[in-house]
């Protein structure tokens, strides 16, 4: 069934989820924060910023007037960076009531930990919530090459619905009820992904990037489970899925930026050179705060945040990694005399 879809965010994945919507014959309206670029956007057909190769359809109507916008709107695509969530819901959530909105945000909001839908449940008077995840760069989506991501909510026809109108000859989603895993997966790997830019940056090889990611894994999903979400999400494509993507692609903002640490920039220096948002710097934090409160280990996730605010150099925080105490690789099995993670 087509449907009227109103995409929150015209940012790289924003727009190529317009671009994808547009082609699978939707009615797309796309909205922008910035009204000067999202007017320049609406007469020249490009995204000079984040996706400059790529043509708009005439057919996706592009403004920064939201309450035009919402109006009629059946479905909502929520782009927004994480970070602004809040202060664009507060002033748009209010129209929302009632309409399905799909989160597709990735990270914590750092001054409360809050993962974007419940930034959105808050903003927003009778929620109704899903999540959509998984590894998809927006550079190879709005060029309709193949992916496959997680949609995931509450089960019953809507998610259902949703699935099917989303899903087309170049996007393959599947369905989850673990909104919070999903969600979780999408937020930590971004943490994980600069560890393994550290790691490409310092040129260690690929046995220490497979050894991070794999460990990687285990460290998101037992946060996760520690929170309630299943351990399985993260064995899937809104866990590893995603986090190969992200740790290997060039097209990869957190492993880029965890390169250019592990070549010797600071990270001030990183964020003054780019527009784009690399989440994984403002989730670790939140992450951390959360893991002390949960008494749940993090040792990659600590030492990224070491190389981060404390100025650590980065070849220290792989030698501390590498020599901490020896355990059981099964945390099913943890042997009596050694502490876990």
């Amino acid at each position: 069934m087509k449907r009227t879809y109103l995409v929150l965010g015209n940012g790289g994945f924003g727009t190529a989820l317009a671009v994808h919507l547009d082609a699978l014959g939707h009615a797309v309206r796309l909205w922008g924060h910035n009204e000067a670029y999202t007017g320049e956007m609406a007469t020249t057909r490009r995204n000079p910023r984040y996706l400059p190769n790529i043509d708009l359809s005439p057919g996706i109507e592009i403004g920064s007037d939201c309450e035009s916008l919402v109006a009629g709107a059946e479905r909502v695509l929520a782009v927004v960076p994480t970070q602004h969530v809040r202060g664009v819901m507060q002033r748009i959530g209010p129209h929302l009531s009632g309409i399905p909105v799909v989160s597709c945000s990735k990270g914590m909001e750092e001054s409360t930990a809050r993962l974007p839908s419940e930034v959105l449940a808050e903003c927003i008077e009778d929620p109704v919530l899903f999540v959509l995840t998984g590894p998809c760069h927006a550079e190879e989506l709005a060029a309709l090459k193949p992916a496959t991501l997680v949609l995931a909510g509450p089960g019953g026809d809507e998610l259902a619905e949703i699935q099917e109108e989303l899903s087309g000859p170049t996007l393959r989603l599947y369905r989850s009820q673990d909104r919070l895993g999903a969600e979780l997966g999408g937020a930590l790997k971004n943490v994980i992904a600069i560890a393994a830019g550290i790691s490409d940056g310092l040129e260690l090889g690929d046995n220490a990037k497979s050894a991070l990611l794999t460990r990687g894994i285990a460290e998101m999903s037992r946060f996760g489970v520690a929170l309630g979400a299943d351990r399985e999400t993260f064995f899937g494509l809104a866990g590893i899925g995603d986090l190969i993507t992200t740790s290997v692609s060039p097209h990869g903002r957190n492993r880029r930026l965890g390169e250019l640490l592990g070549r010797g920039q600071t990270l001030a220096s990183i964020l003054a050179g780019t527009q784009q948002v690399s989440e994984g710097v403002w989730t670790c934090r939140a992450v951390l705060r959360q893991a002390a409160e949960l008494g749940v280990p993090m040792p990659i996730s600590e030492e990224v945040a070491a190389v981060l605010f404390d100025g650590k150099d980065p070849r220290q925080a792989v030698e501390d990694l590498m020599t901490r105490l020896l355990r059981e690789e099964s945390e099913a099995s943890p042997r009596s005399d050694v502490p876990p993670e």
